[in-house]
Order: C-alpha cells, then sequence, then structure tokens
C-alpha cells in the first residue's frame, strides 16, 4: 500500500497528490520493478462501493488511488481535506509515456479492451515514444475471470510479458477487482486501472475539449458522444451521488460530536 499521505473521503483513502508527483513515483516503481497496483476512482466508482462494500478493500489495498473526479476534488475541500487536483487516467498514461523517457526504456503491455483497438493503441504508442517497447496485446473473452481455463490464460499472458507497466482496460470495477485477486501471481511492475484510456490511446474515442476538462465538464461531452452507453449511468450518478455526499456529512459531524 501506499506511503504517501491520504485522504479519507468516502471510506476511501485517496493519495494527495497531484499529476506529476503521481507520475514520478509510478515511475520509480517501474524502474525497480516494483509490484504495484494503481487505481482512478471516480464518482461512478463511489457509487457502486456504496452499493457494494466488498470492493471497500480492494481499492483501500491499492498502492497509489488516485481521485479521477472533479466533483471528487469539489468534496474533498468540502470537508476540508482537500485534494491537490483530479488526476485522470487519460491524463496519466500519457505522462507516463513521455517522462519514461528520463528513466530510461520501458516494457508496457495491454491488456484488456477490443483487439483491434488495443492493438490500434499499440502502434500509436510505438510511433509517439519510441522510447517505450510494447510487448504485446492480450485481450481476455468477456467473463474471462470467471472461468478457470480463461482465467489462468490471462494470468500466463501478463506474467509471460514481464512488463515494467501493464495498461488494465477492463472496465471498473472488473479490472481493480481482478488486479486486487491476482496480484502475486501477475509478476509484472505497476499494474494501472485505466479503463477506457487505451480507447483514448487508440483515437477511438476523442478526450473533450482542454477547457471542458479544467472545469469537470469533461461527462458533458461524453455523454454526448455515446447517450445510449452512459446516459443511464452518469443518470443514476447524479442522483446517487448527493446522497452520498450528505451520508458523508453526517457522519463527519457524528465524529466530532
Amino acid at each position: 500500500m501506499s506511503s504517501l499521505d491520504r485522504v479519507r473521503l468516502f471510506d476511501i483513502g485517496f493519495d494527495a497528490v497531484g499529476l506529476s508527483t503521481a507520475t514520478s513515483t509510478i515511475l520509480g516503481w517501474a524502474r525497480e520493478r516494483e509490484s504495484r497496483i494503481v487505481v482512478t476512482p471516480n464518482v461512478d466508482h463511489i457509487v457502486q462501493i456504496a452499493e457494494r462494500p466488498e470492493l471497500l478493500p480492494v481499492y483501500n489495498q491499492a498502492d497509489l488511488v488516485l481521485a479521477d473526479g472533479q466533483p471528487l476534488i469539489w468534496a474533498a475541500s468540502l470537508f476540508g481535506t482537500p485534494l491537490p487536483e483530479r488526476v485522470a487516467g487519460s491524463d496519466l498514461f500519457p505522462l507516463l509515456l513521455r517522462d519514461a523517457k528520463t528513466h530510461g526504456p520501458l516494457r508496457l503491455f495491454i491488456f484488456g479492451g477490443r483487439e483491434r483497438i488495443a492493438k490500434q493503441a499499440q502502434r500509436n504508442v510505438e510511433q509517439a515514444y519510441p522510447h517505450i517497447r510494447v510487448v504485446g496485446t492480450y485481450c481476455p473473452p468477456l467473463g474471462f475471470e470467471t472461468r478457470h481455463s480463461d482465467n489462468e490464460q490471462a494470468v500466463a499472458a501478463v506474467a509471460a510479458a514481464d512488463a515494467d507497466l501493464v495498461l488494465v482496460a477492463l472496465g471498473a470495477p472488473r479490472q481493480e477487482l481482478w488486479c486486487h485477486r491476482e496480484r502475486a501471481r501477475l509478476r509484472c511492475g505497476v499494474a494501472l486501472c485505466l479503463g477506457a484510456t487505451v480507447d483514448f490511446v487508440a483515437g477511438a474515442i476523442p478526450r473533450a475539449p482542454r477547457w471542458m476538462r479544467r472545469v469537470g465538464l469533461e461527462w458533458v461531452f461524453r455523454v454526448a458522444r455515446e447517450p445510449k452507453r452512459l446516459g443511464a449511468r452518469y443518470a443514476k450518478d447524479f442522483t446517487q451521488f448527493p446522497v452520498l455526499v450528505a451520508r458523508e456529512a453526517s457522519t463527519r459531524r457524528r465524529r466530532r460530536g
């Protein structure tokens, strides 16, 4: 687990670091081939955790827990336990690739996503970051983690890649659960649970304009582009998250009293 300072919010310990510190920390682990797990919970993760308390240790026992969601930054400030800034996986990953140049060559493995997307992401990384060696991709079938033979093949693929960084793109909370369960057998450096980041790297999904990201409106851009897939999810999150904020406020008042 992380030795960095953590801020407790919604029963999760968030590491109080910004993008630059997160990047240097991960690259340091990768260079030393330390087995670590990085998670980036956002509002949707928090809503899922509230419904499934068994997810709490999965996030709290990760080595780096980064707040990927402007509402989480606002909530932390509201409760007097501020976090430095939002650290989105889609911002973190390109910065890791760029700054890896000063840390020596790194081996990257892409795990998850659709095969066509993963291969395109590999080509884009190799073209833009020649100091990164992409040692392969593996796209397991849906539900692989529930079937012994498929799961064993997936674990073996990650272990055989012998990578310094593994981009894990299974979607939350599947990716976090799987890395937590299998971490002792993966034999890799840093597992980055970054979900849709592989789609951004491949160019399959565009990022929101920078100004929208800066003011916390990236979700508007994403829903506008994928209303069928994301509309119901965001509607649920916007209904449930204020309830969780109110519950957090009540819990904190009781503790003070």
